[in-house]
């Protein structure tokens, strides 16, 4: 049994490996337009907020649509891809289900919108969700955890945060939650309160407080 007051979820990259969905969208609005999109591209957005992501898509790929716009596409690329499948990454849905079982609350906490969290969180046994688009300022400011402990009645310095890019385990540090980093795509710089770990297979609630003494 975890000692945490609650343990908040990162969802791109950590909970579900949804990074190459974003990235072969990027790629068919890129090849749409007749423009070419790289993989470069495609990692210097990870952790990024929708719409910090739209701008920088609709200057790199000189579009004529707008950043609202941009982030519209991608959502509904992905909200159809995760309604059809969702790849969970390694030992991710195992933890959560561990930690419900031994009654800690969870929250979801993601800068994608809510039609690409619900089909995850609809999966999933989170008490809260908090989304990019219901956030003035999104990661790594330190509104979302903020709001997610709020939600979850817990204070946010008795939280464990999960989170597997540099931007989102910055937002968990700020809040005052410990940050337990899973690098995927990115690299994550170390801080204090904060640990990495290769992979979360095997890791078990009663595994969590040990990792930060």
């Amino acid at each position: 049994m975890t000692q945490y007051a609650a343990v908040l979820w990162d969802l791109d990259g950590t909970i579900a490996d949804t990074e190459p969905l974003w990235m072969a969208a990027e790629h068919a609005l890129a090849a749409e337009h007749g423009k070419i999109w790289t993989e470069e591209d495609g990692l210097a957005l990870v952790g990024n907020s929708l719409i910090k992501s739209g701008h920088y898509i609709r200057e790199k790929l000189e579009l004529e649509m707008t950043a609202e716009e941009v982030v519209d596409y991608l959502v509904n690329q992905l909200a159809t891809a995760l309604s059809e499948h969702i790849d969970w990454r390694p030992g991710a849905r195992d933890l959560i289900e561990a930690l419900d079982s031994a009654g800690v609350p969870q929250a979801l906490v993601t800068m994608s919108y809510a039609p690409i969290a619900e089909p995850v969180a609809a999966s999933l046994p989170f008490k809260a969700v908090v989304t990019g688009d219901i956030v003035s300022r999104p990661k790594p400011y330190a509104d979302p955890y903020l709001l997610a402990a709020e939600l979850l009645g817990v204070d946010p310095e008795d939280c464990l945060a999960i989170e597997d890019s540099g931007t989102g385990a910055a937002s968990a540090n700020a809040a005052g939650c410990d940050v337990l980093v899973v690098p995927h795509f990115v690299n994550v710089d170390e801080a204090a309160r904060r640990v990495q770990i290769p992979t979360l297979e095997g890791i078990k609630p009663d595994d969590l407080d040990p990792l930060f003494v």
